[in-house]
């Protein structure tokens, strides 16, 4: 059965959220994008992955001026889901305070929740080669 539009919309619209609440400094706030035991999987950055909301807020804060003054969440697709979760895929831009950016792919679990749709699980792969490294054939 397709999801339907009324959460495919709550989907975006948590995706989205993202951005808005870590670039407010709304750390307080997290419970609104992210369930209480969170997996934020920065593997592809070296880094362990955090678990639970408090670690997130914990390696933000740490981070400092070091995190990025803009986060831009976009082309966000809805790639599988059920009546209680979806996997979602979007793409995110950071922009630095000297105005260098980043590009990052996150791939989440979204569930429903008793408050709303909540990301479970995030994967943030850096994007660090055009075409993810793609060739022609034989080169």
């Amino acid at each position: 059965m397709p999801l339907p539009l009324e959460d495919r919309l709550a989907i975006h619209e948590l995706i989205a959220l993202h951005g808005h609440l870590v670039d407010d400094g709304d750390l307080h706030r997290l419970d609104e994008l992210l369930t209480p035991d969170i997996v934020y999987d920065l593997d592809d950055f070296g880094r362990s992955p955090l678990i639970g909301i408090a670690a997130f807020r914990d390696a933000a804060l740490a981070l400092g001026p070091a995190n990025p003054v803009a986060h831009h969440v976009t082309n966000v697709v809805v790639t599988a889901s059920d009546a209680d979760s979806a996997q979602v895929r979007s793409k995110g831009l950071g922009v630095t305070v000297d105005g260098s950016c980043g590009s990052v792919t996150y791939d989440d679990v979204v569930v429903r929740t008793p408050d709303g749709r909540r990301i479970s699980r995030r994967r943030v792969s850096a994007r660090r080669v055009p075409l993810n490294g793609a060739r022609e054939p034989g080169s």
